[in-house]
């Protein structure tokens, strides 16, 4: 039996982990692992920086910052599983929703809070304040995405600042931040306690974007490989468990347990099965997307992902010298590592490692000489098109937020 200490951070998309401990899926592949509560993403960084974890549950940018140059982990992270798509959301204060409400009643929500913005810094009022859970977080990017598409730039007419998930509602209620883009069930624990509103959710946003991932040093990949494959076995067996539709009441209460998520099970199982409170008082709004954990190809550890993330991190200022997005992308996710655990287990794989995203507003399916993968929906909500190897193009027309870095730099790029 190997020994391995994982952490993850208290939010439902640690689901995989805590499914692969508690229905035996890591025993069952010769692992003895102990899950660790951290508080933080920061903690998770500085564990996995000193040697403290095996692997963790990461947010999907952290392993890329890292190879960078821009995250403080001392070791290369690699990885080879993505623990599922969607799962997060943005919301505002009650009363910064009654705002929004009165400001533009029949106009999106993006629309209503530029035209509360527009009247603070008319009269001189301070900027309201965003809280995301990480710099290198999709929920930043997710955040500023939504807020430039409605020509909010989110460096100067809002404040963002980092809040750990599991204290987002008591900053909310503290008046420390005016709204949140969190993990659940963070969100609809403020629409319960009547605190917050949900305004959009990542689904929204991106139909089925990345979200979190399972990263580990590379020196251990490349080390303990057999280790590396049993770990990806668990957690794939893991995750086709967690995604069945008829197991979601019982993982609900698996979550609640006081070494995980510590919350109830009926506002944990709201978003598990996708009947998600938008506002208080509200009927539940059916997203049955909302939390995908295996389907559409959910683990599979996407290149293309990758290189996403690393534009955002150019767009927004946070990578200012150039460098080869797709050879960084490639060193870090590695679907050959999830390909070899997948086949094992008889479970299909795409057979390539790029693909746009934003060009499918429906169910699609990606063929492959063993069979057919269906897919979700990969739509952005402002209808833009991300193409990988168009990535420079993509950046120099993305209006408010446009890069940080002069278009020569950008020029340089092999992405």
């Amino acid at each position: 039996m190997r020994s391995l200490r994982l952490g993850f951070i208290p939010l439902s998309d640690c689901a995989i982990l805590v499914v692969a401990q508690e229905k035996n899926f890591f025993r069952r592949h010769g692992l003895d692992v102990t899950l660790s509560r951290e508080a933080s993403w920061a903690n998770i960084r500085d564990k996995m920086a000193v040697g403290a974890l095996d692997g963790a549950q990461m947010l999907a940018g952290m392993p890329i910052a890292a190879a960078v140059g821009i995250e403080s982990v001392a070791q290369p992270l690699v990885t080879a599983f993505s623990l599922g798509l969607n799962g997060s959301a943005i919301t505002v204060s009650t009363a910064l929703w009654a705002r929004m409400i009165d400001a533009a009643p029949h106009l999106s929500a993006t629309v209503a809070l530029r035209r509360v913005i527009d009247e603070d810094q008319q009269r001189g009022r301070p900027p309201l304040r965003f809280a995301m859970v990480y710099p290198f977080s999709t929920h930043n990017y997710a955040l500023r995405y939504w807020l430039a598409a409605a020509g909010i730039d989110p460096d100067a007419d809002v404040q963002l600042t980092v809040v750990p998930p599991p204290r987002m509602v008591e900053a909310l209620e503290s008046r420390a931040i005016d709204g949140f883009c969190v993990g659940e069930p963070w969100n609809s624990l403020a629409v319960q306690t009547g605190l917050g509103q949900i305004v959009a959710t990542t689904y929204e946003i991106w139909n089925n974007g990345p979200e979190k991932v399972l990263a580990v040093g590379r020196g251990f990949a490349e080390q303990q490989p057999a280790t590396h494959q049993a770990l990806l076995q668990a957690l794939i067996e893991a995750a086709v468990w967690a995604d069945a539709a008829e197991n979601r009441p019982e993982l609900a209460h698996m979550l609640a347990a006081a070494r995980y998520l510590g919350a109830p099970p009926a506002l944990l199982a709201a978003s598990l099965t996708g009947r998600v409170t938008l506002r208080t008082g509200d009927a539940p709004a059916l997203i049955p997307d909302f939390h995908v954990f295996h389907r559409y190809a959910a683990n599979f550890p996407w290149t293309s992902h990758a290189v996403w993330l690393l534009t955002q991190m150019l767009r927004w200022g946070q990578l200012t010298a150039p460098v080869d997005m797709l050879a960084t992308a490639r060193r870090v996710y590695r679907p050959d590592l999830y390909r070899a655990a997948a086949r094992a287990l008889g479970i299909l794989t795409p057979e390539t490692d790029l693909k746009s995203e934003g060009v499918h507003s429906a169910a699609w399916t990606i063929d492959t000489s063993a069979g057919t993968i269906p897919m979700g929906s990969d739509h952005f909500f402002d209808g833009r098109e991300f193409h990988p190897a168009g990535a420079v193009p993509y950046l120099a027309s993305s209006g408010v937020g446009a890069p940080r870095v002069s278009l020569a730099a950008l020029a340089t790029l092999n992405a």
